[in-house]
């Protein structure tokens, strides 16, 4: 192509490119009707390109559905969604029936709120309006089902000396007249009858739920005590106030605690010398407090008076615990989440599980998810999160794996009686736990445990939702932290024992049953 045949050609491009962008123009300074007729225009002639398009694909395609499966209650029968009541509805601080194993089904939302709902003069006064009504509602239903008679063992004490509570304190229903008759019936039996004596036990207050601490800790403590709610289990069938604590490092002292509850006010005083800085800077963690999702500095609370929180030995006060019940986090709603005892931290350096429904592998992680806001990574966020770092939680663990469980004079080094020792109720016990009463199937070792989950499937008893594995609970020191099973339903030893041969199906006679809780009582 010439030289002139080129110029004249671009000069054409640039008349063109010129129209465009003064037509371009005008669209864009047009004002009035006009400037509306051309956007409709344009807007119309967009959509007409769009639909010409072929459509973009979904990112992710729809989920599989089985074809042609069969409607089935996997084997659950009473226990399956469809036969159990859908659960009350309610929110924090709502009154829910205390039965509820009989109820299933969805929440709302996995997440809570930070804020109340209402102003904080609105739930102050529902709270302390409602009170004495539910602690009456509360005594009532915990006197149906249980005789707290505060009838001790002669002679059996806790560590510190508290009497150990005789039981059973678990009162048999209506048309029952022993224990050894209720063992006689088959599960089927007492499912249809409903005389089944040994059914969860729910939190007294299972829609807001949270940490409930006992009237020996709130008379101490009383920055803790609940407007909304109190403890229902008498002091009497609780562990000792304030307990021993035992360290391994330095067996040779007992009570290294000297009879006093460790606090950020003693600890240095107690502890000084006897063990490592990184022990100190451990325990320090341990007794710290920080906020909780109802004990915080928000009008998100449960006390009058905004509180700094609860430290871990709040709850497991000296390596121990005082009986504070909490909810488990590990489902929603509220409702469906099993109340669960504080454990003892007693002896968890022979434990590799740590958590009652889930798999956590050592101390330092337990004290980075301790569930100070339920499991809720929302409420942490906008409360105050605790936010200690890994180092810190080393510590924590450290110091948490040298708190040992209490003398146990009659057992031998491979953790059997010595027969010089003992009586011959308690060597009877000893070859029954081994034996007949099948305990040692799950409780072995020097911590009588074996760190398994195990489902009892308990659900074949009462027409309810099942309540899935639980953390087989170490014996080690078992006198010392009634109340039994993780939610505190078995007040005493007697009552575990009763429980284990009606759910094992054992046909124990009332003298094996005697000699096996006059064994427990020396671990």
């Amino acid at each position: 192509m010439g030289r002139g045949a080129f110029s004249a050609a671009a000069r054409g491009a640039v008349v063109l490119v010129a129209a465009a962008c003064a037509f371009v123009a005008g669209r864009h300074a047009a004002t009035g009707p006009a400037r509306g007729w051309m956007l409709e225009d344009a807007r119309a002639e967009d959509e007409k390109q769009d639909t010409a398009k072929p459509q973009i694909p979904m990112l992710q395609s729809a989920p599989a559905k089985a074809e042609g499966r069969a409607p089935t209650d996997y084997g659950l029968g009473d226990g399956y969604v469809s036969k159990l009541r859908p659960y009350p509805p309610g929110g924090p601080g709502t009154r829910t029936p205390f039965d509820l194993w009989r109820y299933a089904g969805r929440g709302d939302s996995s997440w809570g709120a930070p804020t109340l709902g209402m102003s904080w003069e609105q739930w102050r006064a529902m709270c302390e309006k409602q009170k004495p009504e539910l602690m009456a509602a509360v005594k009532t239903y915990m006197d149906g089902r249980f005789d707290f008679n505060g009838q001790a063992i002669p002679g059996v004490t806790m560590s510190g000396g508290k009497p150990v509570m005789r039981g059973p304190a678990v009162r048999l229903p209506a048309g029952i007249a022993s224990f050894e008759e209720l063992a006689a019936l088959d599960p089927d039996e007492i499912k249809r009858r409903d005389v089944f004596p040994f059914p969860p036990l729910a939190h007294p207050l299972q829609t807001t739920a949270h940490m409930l601490f006992p009237q020996q800790w709130t008379s101490a403590h009383p920055e803790h005590e609940r407007m909304d709610v109190d403890f229902d289990i008498p002091g009497a069938y609780l562990p000792e106030f304030p307990p021993p604590m035992f360290l391994t490092t330095h067996k040779e002292l007992g009570d290294v605690s000297l009879g006093q509850e460790v606090t950020l006010s003693n600890y240095y005083e107690l502890f000084n010398g006897l063990l490592t800085g990184e022990q100190m800077e451990g325990l320090k963690e341990l007794l710290r407090p920080t906020p909780t999702t109802w004990f915080n500095q928000t009008t998100h609370r449960v006390t009058v008076q905004p509180s700094a929180g609860v430290s871990c030995f709040a709850c497991h006060v000296n390596g121990h615990t005082n009986g504070a019940i909490e909810l488990a986090p590990d489902s929603r709603p509220n409702q469906a989440r099993l109340r669960v005892d504080t454990p003892t931290l007693r002896g968890n350096y022979n434990l590799m599980q740590l958590s009652s429904k889930r798999s956590i592998r050592s101390m330092d992680h337990f004290s980075e998810v301790e569930e100070y806001f339920d499991g809720d990574p929302g409420l942490m966020q906008a409360l105050g999160p605790r936010g200690a770092q890994r180092q810190i939680t080393n510590r924590m663990g450290d110091f948490n794996a040298i708190v040992d469980c209490p003398p146990a004079p009659k057992l031998g080094p491979t953790s059997h009686l010595i027969a010089a020792k003992s009586t011959p109720a308690e060597l009877r016990g000893e070859r029954l736990f081994h034996g007949k009463a099948q305990c040692a199937e799950c409780h072995q070792g020097p911590a009588f445990v074996d760190d398994y989950l195990h489902d009892l499937r308990v659900e074949r008893f009462y027409a309810g939702r099942p309540e899935g594995p639980i953390k087989t609970f170490p014996l080690r020191g078992i006198k010392d932290t009634p109340p039994y099973l993780h939610d505190g339903r078995l007040p005493t030893l007697h009552d575990a024992v009763e429980f284990f041969n009606l759910v094992l199906e054992l046909k124990l006679t009332r003298q094996e049953k005697d000699d096996l809780v006059s064994y427990l009582l020396c671990l």
